[in-house]
């Protein structure tokens, strides 16, 4: 694994320069079956940042996240938050949120009650669920689709509804597992653009989980490329094009990317 430091952007920038770590892995492993998925990951988020794990299914990508936000425990390794040990801590006292691929809304709530509703359980925010959901719902564009169902909403539409209602509670970091596979193309573009304004207003830490290398690199302050349940690089997406670490990286990664590129010059040039 190499990490290089290259030039960031927004608040990862300031965190690079003042070296701070919103979060620490350090040796995690993970298996099932007596088969091994995770085989000692090491690496740092770093306060502010916006960092993507990209790799292709199976890689252990999830199984990670699922790991950092307390929905499985590690065999081996050590996470910590700001310094401090929350390897077993429950996922409620990791005070990270999750947006899940599939929306997980309720159906049967408007878009003001799902966000609501994230806030009942929170004793100091709960006197105040209604002005925080609406004030975070006008933020993310939907100030006018309060009392809509959410069956009535886009799949964009949707998920944004999902970040809303993540955003309310305040995490320190937002984890985001493949949020946009089930979008559209056009839906996929919009969003991403929202990401990053959410990234550049909010000041919050994200970790993207992605099999698309083209995501990762349009969003991510730096991109951790995994494959079998090891890290191959984890650097700025300028670092990885330059210098891949290895023939994975310059396969997965480099040669994807180009692909992609290639086939959208001969399609422009027509």
């Amino acid at each position: 694994m190499t990490e290089q430091k290259l030039p960031m952007t927004s608040f990862a920038a300031e965190a690079e320069a003042n070296h701070v770590s919103k979060l620490t892995i350090r040796g995690l492993v993970k298996s099932f079956d007596r088969k091994e998925i995770l085989h000692g990951l090491d690496f740092t988020v770093r306060e502010g940042e916006f960092l993507s794990i990209l790799g292709p299914s199976g890689c252990g990508k999830t199984t990670a996240l699922r790991i950092l936000i307390g929905l499985l425990a590690p065999d081996k390794g050590t996470i910590e938050l700001d310094g401090r040990d929350i390897t077993h801590a429950s996922p409620d006292a990791r005070n990270m949120g999750i947006v899940f691929q599939n929306y997980a809304l309720f159906e049967n709530m408007s878009v003001r009650g799902n966000v609501e509703y994230a806030l009942k359980f929170k004793s100091d925010l709960k006197s105040r669920r209604r002005e925080i959901a609406e004030t975070i719902l006008s933020q993310l564009g939907l100030g006018n689709q309060l009392d809509k169902s959410v069956q009535q909403l886009s799949g964009g539409q949707q998920q944004r509804v999902c970040i809303a209602r993540t955003l309310a509670l305040n995490p320190e970091i937002i984890l985001l597992d493949e949020p946009m596979s089930a979008l559209d193309v056009e839906t996929r573009l919009a969003l991403r653009a929202e990401l990053k304004r959410i990234q550049r207003e909010f000041g919050t830490t994200m970790v993207y989980i992605t099999h698309d290398q083209e995501e990762a690199f349009a969003l991510s302050d730096r991109v951790m490329v995994m494959g079998e349940g090891r890290i191959h690089q984890l650097a700025a997406p300028d670092e990885i094009i330059a210098h891949p670490s290895d023939d994975y990286v310059s396969d997965f990664v480099v040669k994807n990317l180009r692909i992609k590129m290639d086939s959208l010059a001969r399609f422009m040039d027509r």
